[in-house]
C-alpha cells in the first residue's frame, strides 16, 4: 500500500493519475487537510481505497505492516505565509514524524522539498550540494531545515527509510491546482485574466538588467513532475538500487513570463496581449528574477525521460483540460 499526503493538491493528485494509469495501482491511501470548496475534485477521478485528513495518519499507522512508501507532498506552501509556528508545525515537525516512521517500519520515504531554498540563486541551482543557501522566505526556509535534517540523519548513521529522496520543484504548473488561488501557476492565471478581460498581467520589473515580463523561471508542467517522483518510487518498489539523495525537479531551461503568456494566449488560437503592473510590496526583496535546476544529478541517477518544453506543456494544460468544462486530470 502507498501513502500519499498531499494527494489533493496539485502534484499529488497527478501522482495518484500516475499511479493509477501508469502502473495500474489502485491501493493508495490519500491524506489531505482541504480547506478549498472545490478541492475534492482533484479526487473524482482517482481511485484509491482510503481518505484521511491529516490528522489522522500518525494514530492509522500505528501497528501497521503493510505500507510500502510514503509519497509526502503535504505541506504549507504559501510563499506568502507569516506565522512561522504553523511552518514549523506542517513542514518540519510533520515531515520528521513521517520520515522516523518509515525508517521504523522499513518503508520508503518521498518528500516535497522546493527550488525556494536556493533563495536568490546567488549561491547556484546546483543540487549536488545544500551548504550555503538563504532562503527568501519562511516558507523556503521550512522546506531548507528537513533537507538539513535528512542529511544529518543519514550522515550520522541513525535509522533512515527504506529508500529515500527529496524533490526540489521548481515552477510547477499544469491540471489540479485551481484550489491554489493566489499560489496558482501564472499560466492558470494568464489563461483566466485573457479569457475575462482580453489581457494578461506581468510584473514590471524592479531589478536591474530585467526587462518587464522577462522574470525567468524554470517552468515544470505537472505531469513531469509527478513522473520523476514516480521513477524513484518504482525503483524502490521494484528492489532495484534506489540512489537516495535531494534532486531537482526542473526542465533545465529558464523561461521568461512573457513567453509563458505568450504561450497560453496562442494555445487558445490567441493574439497575444500582455499588461506589465507593479509588484505587490510584500514580493518585492523575496522575489526569484531567475531560476534554473541543473538536471546532471537526476539523470545519473536513472531518470531519462524528457521534460516537456513549456509550449509542449501549455497547450496540452490549455486545450485539454482549461479549456473545457471538467478541467480535472
Amino acid at each position: 500500500m502507498i501513502v500519499i499526503t498531499g494527494g489533493a493538491g496539485m502534484i499529488g493528485s497527478i501522482i495518484a493519475w500516475h499511479l493509477n494509469t501508469k502502473l495500474q495501482r489502485d491501493d493508495m491511501v490519500i491524506v489531505d487537510l482541504i480547506t478549498h470548496e472545490n478541492q475534492w475534485q482533484n479526487l473524482v477521478k482517482r481511485q484509491y481505497v482510503q481518505y484521511l485528513d491529516k490528522d489522522q495518519l500518525m494514530p492509522w499507522l500505528e501497528g501497521r505492516q503493510d505500507i510500502e512508501a510514503i509519497i509526502h507532498m503535504g505541506a504549507i506552501s504559501a510563499t506568502t505565509e507569516r506565522d512561522f509556528n504553523k511552518l514549523v508545525e506542517a513542514n518540519i515537525h510533520y515531515s520528521q514524524n513521517l520520515w522516523t516512521w518509515c525508517a521504523n517500519n522499513n518503508a520508503a520515504f518521498f518528500y516535497a522539498s522546493s527550488a525556494a531554498t536556493y533563495g536568490d540563486g546567488e549561491h547556484g541551482y546546483d543540487d549536488v550540494s545544500i551548504e550555503n543557501l538563504r532562503p527568501l522566505n519562511g516558507y523556503g526556509y521550512s522546506k531548507h531545515f528537513f533537507d538539513q535534517w535528512a542529511l544529518q540523519q543519514v550522515n550520522k548513521g541513525l535509522a533512515v527509510p527504506s529508500a529515500w529522496a527529496g524533490f526540489k520543484f521548481f515552477n510547477v504548473y499544469g491540471p489540479n491546482e485551481y484550489h491554489k488561488e493566489r499560489m496558482a501557476s501564472v499560466a492558470f492565471h494568464s489563461f483566466n485574466q485573457f479569457k475575462e478581460t482580453g489581457t494578461v498581467k506581468l510584473f514590471k520589473s524592479h531589478k536591474e538588467g530585467y526587462s518587464d515580463g522577462m522574470q525567468l523561471r524554470d517552468f515544470v508542467y505537472v505531469k513531469d513532475a509527478a513522473a520523476a517522483v514516480v521513477h524513484f518510487l518504482t525503483a524502490a518498489l521494484s528492489g532495484k538500487a534506489c540512489t537516495n539523495g535531494i534532486y531537482n525537479i526542473g526542465t533545465g531551461k529558464a523561461r521568461a513570463f512573457k513567453d509563458l503568456a505568450t504561450s497560453v494566449m496562442s494555445s487558445m488560437g490567441k493574439s497575444p496581449n500582455i499588461t506589465y503592473i507593479d509588484m505587490p510590496e510584500d514580493l518585492q526583496g523575496k522575489y526569484q528574477y531567475f531560476t534554473e535546476a541543473t538536471a546532471a544529478k537526476l539523470r545519473a541517477a536513472g531518470y531519462t525521460q524528457p521534460f516537456c518544453s513549456l509550449e509542449e506543456g501549455v497547450q496540452d494544460y490549455v486545450q485539454n483540460y482549461l479549456m473545457h468544462d471538467d478541467a480535472y486530470c
